[in-house]
């Protein structure tokens, strides 16, 4: 049995370097992927917005992550590469770790931001906490 993959995707660079790499290397990824796209509610939370306006922003919020989900999703159909799309919303780190360890991912794909060793030491980011706190195997592209 081929394992499951997850690729937590966004409209950064560094997830366009992922998508790119596994484009490039399609014969290595038989199996469908399963595309995750989060939407991190805690970057919503502005203090100068009124509390009845933040479901209008974390609507908005999703509706343009789905957006950017189709988008993703069409360049690896374009590439013959068949996927799942998910969107969820919540803090990045904490969602990607939850799903790739409760659904029995075999691997996980994602991108570095590639901001350097000491601010990723002294900040966190998304992949190195990932990389971290994952059963799985992880592939850092």
């Amino acid at each position: 049995m081929l394992p499951k993959i997850l690729i937590p995707v966004n409209d950064s660079q560094a997830s366009d370097r992922t998508i790119a790499a596994i484009i490039a290397n399609k014969e290595r990824f038989p199996v469908t992927l399963t595309l995750l796209h989060v939407v991190d509610v805690d970057k919503l939370a502005y203090r100068m917005i009124p509390d009845f306006q933040v479901d209008m922003v974390q609507e908005k919020a999703m509706s343009i992550g789905e957006i950017t989900l189709n988008k993703i999703k069409e360049r690896f159909n374009t590439a013959g590469i068949s996927t799942i799309s998910r969107l969820e919303a919540g803090a990045p780190r904490e969602v990607i770790t939850r799903i790739a360890n409760d659904e029995g991912f075999g691997l996980l794909v994602i991108g570095r931001r590639g901001m350097g060793e000491i601010r990723d030491v002294l900040f966190g980011s998304v992949s190195n906490h990932v990389l971290h706190h994952v059963t799985c195997p992880v592939l850092l592209v």
